[in-house]
């Protein structure tokens, strides 16, 4: 395991950046996406007093107390109850999902009758593959590999996606591989009777029942399944389903990460119980009152590649922006730090991260605006994560500010970006592709001492960024698709992330 003694909420001393992941909706659209809320900028203030009270939800469904007919789930993860509301999970136990409050909040019930909410993406359907312990869905090859080598137990195993859509991979861990052990992938095949196997001559029903028979015998590996590798817990969303206004008597503050744009950034505790990461705003550096109205829906936000946002301290001064702690820092100064530290399957690895944090975005019509090395964080598996989307855009700072009052990351910024400030999620996808080249180059710095000007009279004519001498030709051809002069020739997240996952399935 990488470690690094570093950790930073955002990247040091933060370059200034403008960051809005605002929903991209024009005035008229009839987009779901949050469209009815206030645009940040504008000169206008909703009337509260006239807006028209939204209809009440639907009431929970609570007539079956027997269940019949109610979703039922198991628990992939332990949840402790944290609000008199909330209900405890323990992993591996049956519940009733009674009402689904939103999309992020169950309402359910234990097989005691106690009812509560829950967290959505600690539980799954009962039959799904997701129940099993040994099944770590949506990890990397890479990450696969560090967690096996991390436990480092003869015959460890994980079962994950494989690259290509519906199938899986067994990675197993054997020390008989070399001096320090080794590791082999093996691909879950199916015969033309819906039958699966590893080795052709042992076939099985089922994908349980493939891994139970070779917990037993190793039926052609390089050993038997011995020892199923658990999976991190994913964030919730916010602390309980109503929680999003945080009481700062529950914040322990501990040491300083960082400063930025902000203010300080501050590890801390949430009820002496789970470490945290701090925003301490400092005074006029915040459009406040929008970025509470906004930071609501940004909780809503929740994905294993993004860095969750749980709540914000508003009755006190400075104001106080709470944020999942990642124990490695900021992702720039982690390649800085780790040059030739890396190996190829590393850096492939982190871009398949941030790709599968941007491509939920832009399934939910959100949009970053500043995606770029210094705005991703890396966790203590070296998880890379997407973070301030949709923050510095309430930041009173010049230094993006051109004449007509746009704000952008210039050697980060497509064309259309630069002559007419047309955000998309395909403008994201331009950063995305810088991102890549920052990753591949360890660090270094996108056009390097170039001036902005001199950047901007370079895309213009045509010129883009050289290839790293970390990146294959493969892997410079998905970072060049990124720069096409026109947005509608570029890819999409979800493509991009397709051709990501091939190229991580290939590395050695």
């Amino acid at each position: 395991m990488i470690h690094s003694d570093h950790s930073t909420l955002c990247c040091c001393a933060f370059q200034s950046r403008d960051i809005n992941a605002r929903v991209n909706v024009e005035r008229n659209s009839s987009s779901l996406c949050f469209h009815s809320r206030r645009r940040p900028g504008h000169a206008y203030r909703i009337n509260r007093s006239n807006r028209k009270a939204p209809p009440p939800p639907p009431p929970p469904d609570y007539e079956n107390d027997n269940g019949e007919g109610l979703l039922r789930v198991v628990a992939m993860y332990d949840f402790t109850a944290k609000e008199n509301t909330d209900l405890t999970l323990k992993r591996g136990e049956e519940y009733i999902i009674l009402h689904k409050q939103d999309q992020l909040w169950w309402n359910a019930q234990d097989a005691h009758g106690n009812r509560g909410f829950i967290p959505s993406n600690h539980v799954t359907e009962k039959n799904k593959i997701e129940v099993n312990r040994w099944y770590c869905k949506n990890i990397t090859r890479t990450v696969a590999e560090q967690l096996l080598r991390q436990e480092d137990k003869d015959g460890g195993f994980i079962v994950r996606d494989s690259s290509q859509h519906g199938v899986y991979t067994v990675s197993i861990y054997a020390k008989t591989l070399g001096i320090t052990g080794g590791i082999r992938h093996y691909q879950i095949k199916q015969n033309e009777n819906d039958q699966f196997y590893l080795a052709e001559k042992h076939l099985h029903k089922s994908i349980p029942e493939l891994i139970h028979y070779h917990t037993h015998n190793a039926g052609g590996l390089v050993n038997r399944l011995r020892y199923p590798v658990g999976r991190c817990v994913p964030a919730t969303a916010g602390f309980s389903s109503e929680k999003w206004e945080i009481d700062p008597s529950e914040l322990t503050f501990m040491k300083e990460l960082g400063s930025g744009q902000f203010g300080l950034v501050r590890l801390g505790k949430w009820r002496a119980q789970l470490k945290v990461a701090i925003k301490v705003i400092r005074e006029g550096a915040m459009l406040e009152e929008d970025f509470i109205e906004e930071a609501k829906v940004m909780m809503k936000l929740c994905h294993r590649k993004l860095v969750q946002l749980y709540g914000v301290c508003l009755h006190s001064r400075p104001l106080l922006i709470v944020c999942e702690f990642m124990e490695n820092g900021c992702l720039l100064n982690f390649l800085r730090k780790k040059r030739r530290g890396l190996k190829g399957a590393w850096l492939i690895s982190m871009c398949q991260d941030a790709c599968e944090g941007m491509e939920y975005l832009e399934t939910h019509g959100f949009l970053h605006r500043d995606l770029a090395a210094r705005n991703c964080l890396i966790n203590e598996h070296n998880v890379v994560k997407v973070c301030d989307f949709g923050m510095t855009r309430y930041v009173l700072d010049d230094q993006y500010t051109s004449s007509n009052g746009a704000k952008f990351p210039v050697k980060w910024s497509p064309p259309e970006v630069i002559h007419y400030c047309k955000y998309s999620s395909k403008s994201d996808v331009w950063s995305y592709g810088v991102l890549m080249w920052e990753i591949f180059s360890e660090g270094s710095v996108p056009f390097g001492c170039k001036t902005n000007k001199e950047v901007v009279e370079e895309i213009t004519r045509g010129v883009r960024l050289y290839r790293p001498h970390r990146a294959s030709q493969q892997v410079y051809g998905v970072m060049y698709k990124c720069w096409h002069e026109k947005a509608e020739g570029r890819p999409s997240f979800s493509e991009l992330l397709a051709e990501v996952r091939r190229l991580a399935e290939q590395q050695d």
